[in-house]
């Protein structure tokens, strides 16, 4: 089971886990040992609450696919258990990333004390690079 937060929770017969070969650099155990787990999450199907759904649904995260799969690949260890970990992980963070609300940007005018800063500045550069022009008689 696992644990999204403290009310939301995902049995494991939500989560399919396959190994599959690691692609990459080769190595005495190439083509040998399937250590890379293949994730797959069915939104549709799962028990998330409808708001984490419509949430994951219409994020436009290249892991989630037309269908409403969840697909993550983990294959930075060497060994499965690690790699199924840390494709859990990844999936719980995914998941909790959608819910969290992005603040409203709101635009702002520069003070007035920021401007005259800048234009100040602007005009030592210009008495710098005027003492580098050569003197003329």
């Amino acid at each position: 089971m696992l644990e999204i937060s403290n009310n939301v929770h995902l049995a494991d017969w939500e989560i399919e886990l396959s190994a599959i070969r690691a692609m990459g650099n080769g190595g005495q155990r190439v083509n040998k040992v399937a250590t890379a787990i293949h994730l797959r999450f069915d939104i549709k199907r799962s028990s998330l609450p409808a708001a984490y759904k419509e949430r994951l649904l219409a994020s436009k995260d290249s892991r989630v696919t037309k269908e409403g799969v969840v697909i993550i690949k983990a294959q930075n260890f060497r060994t499965q258990e690690m790699n199924k970990d840390d494709a859990l992980k990844r999936l719980k963070e995914f998941i909790k990333s959608v819910m969290v609300v992005q603040k409203i940007r709101r635009a702002t005018k520069p003070t007035k004390g920021s401007v005259q800063r800048r234009l100040t500045g602007k005009a030592n550069r210009k008495d710098i690079k005027k003492t580098r022009k050569k003197v003329q008689f």
